[in-house]
């Protein structure tokens, strides 16, 4: 985080406030740097890591330029991932509250393209979408990009390495040439240097530290046999005892057999990769979220756009090959000024990745002694249970609805209710463990705005 205040660019005073009621006072190192050349209406290339304030700078910038009175798309954000994509929705919606009607849509695949291509009919400001579903739109011609003055790719280098170069220089033939653009990567490999090329005009490039202090995350590196690889994963979490943690894998298979010996020993863990259907994905994403799950099994795509306050520790299960994605990887953790530590699994043939990842990072790590197992650990429950209610933002359903049904009929105390998400057709709250069964037996008999949503526990 910078000394440089965002009250020092020449922002409208009801941005300001909303910005300084998201807790947006000082600026981080990409924002002091890209904000400037941003609202000078320059092309960027922007690298820097995930968790930058990077969704921010591309906000400011568009939300600026928008005309309200004309529900035209006018700006594009392209992502990697579903995930990704509902993670920038919502935070620009947060970052337009210090103006009124604001369409941002969502545009991904994994959902029905029906009830897209109604709101398209009805407009949106700015989409937010995955480049195989914008595709579709543009191929059907319900969406139409003659009117966007800004396009963003946000976490370039994923796309391109998801095999998107040819659909993201289809889909901006489709915009007008005179327009902003601006790039964001996490790295900057030779395919995004050419794609830069291609379609932006005399970019300003800004790069902020892609590493994490070695003060904010303690790593331990453990050598082990491949043969007792689960058993000295379940050895290492017993003596670290991680609250909750993502847990890296390199691939899908791995990832449900990490889920299978974990739960079989007792830990709430859930796998996330590419073979669950995008409903699944997206409960496990939002139990994970809402702490009603306390470890993330997942593959680097899979985790790719994921946002969690606080995660105190990473597991590298396998570690990779690539320091710059161990990199990315561990600085899931230590956000924010905050500690966290990284808990790293390699086989003797695996040396030559850790050697890697010490010159990458200039320094040298010590093997950590592999710990004993703990015969009288009890891995603990997660605190919150997450209950899904059968109706959302189609149904007129708000979060402030859902709190009151549980904090009224349901007679829950409200410091015992987290996060609340409402999608299109579903609505996820989470609740104290302790009150979960009595929370969905009176939400079950009660009503919600005067009608009945059946519930459930996740």
């Amino acid at each position: 985080m910078s000394n440089t205040r965002f009250s020092n660019l020449d922002l409208p005073q009801s941005m300001l406030a909303n910005l300084d009621s998201l807790g947006y006072q000082h600026m981080t190192a990409i924002q002091e740097q890209a904000l400037p050349e941003l609202l000078a209406g320059k092309d960027l290339i922007a690298k820097a890591k995930t968790g930058s304030g990077k969704t921010a700078v591309f906000g400011i910038g568009t939300l600026l330029k928008l005309n309200i009175r004309n529900f035209a798309t006018q700006s594009l954000v392209l992502c990697p991932t579903r995930e990704l994509a509902t993670q920038v929705a919502n935070e620009l919606r947060k970052l337009a509250r210090f103006t009124e009607n604001v369409k941002i849509l969502t545009l991904c695949g994994g959902q029905s393209i029906g009830p897209q291509i109604g709101s398209l009919e009805h407009g949106a400001h700015i989409v937010v979408g995955t480049p195989g579903r914008i595709k579709d739109h543009l191929r059907k011609k319900t969406l139409r990009l003659e009117q966007v003055h800004t396009v963003v790719l946000d976490e370039a280098d994923r796309m391109l390495d998801m095999g998107f170069a040819d659909d993201i220089r289809d889909i901006i033939s489709h915009a007008p040439s005179k327009r902003q653009t601006l790039l964001f990567s996490a790295t900057y490999p030779k395919s995004i240097a050419k794609l830069s090329a291609d379609i932006l005009v005399n970019p300003v490039t800004v790069e902020v530290e892609s590493t994490h202090s070695q003060n904010q995350i303690e790593q331990y590196f453990f050598e082990i046999n491949k043969e007792n690889k689960l058993n000295n994963l379940t050895d290492i979490m017993s003596n670290y005892q991680p609250e909750f943690a993502v847990i890296f894998c390199n691939m899908k298979q791995t990832c449900n057999d990490v889920q299978q010996h974990l739960k079989a020993m007792g830990y709430s863990a859930r796998a996330i990769h590419g073979d669950l259907e995008q409903r699944e994905r997206d409960q496990v994403l939002m139990q994970f979220a809402n702490r009603s799950c306390s470890f993330l099994i997942a593959t680097d795509v899979a985790a790719r756009g994921l946002d969690i306050d606080e995660l105190p520790c990473v597991i590298n299960y396998d570690i990779t090959r690539d320091a710059e994605v161990h990199t990315h990887r561990i600085g899931r953790t230590g956000r924010a000024g905050k500690q966290g530590i990284a808990l790293n699994l390699y086989q003797p043939s695996e040396a030559y990745k850790v050697a890697a990842i010490e010159a990458y990072l200039n320094t040298e790590f010590t093997v950590s002694p592999l710990p004993r197992p703990k015969e009288d650990f009890v891995p603990s429950k997660p605190p919150m249970t997450t209950l899904s209610i059968a109706g959302g933002k189609k149904d007129k359903v708000r979060p402030g609805d859902i709190l009151g049904a549980l904090t009224g009929d349901a007679g829950i105390d409200g410091s015992q209710v987290g996060k609340i998400n409402v999608l299109d057709y579903v609505a996820y709250v989470a609740v104290d463990s302790s009150v979960a069964r009595s929370a969905v037996e009176r939400l079950n008999k009660g009503k919600i705005k005067g009608r009945k949503f059946n519930t459930r526990r996740l």
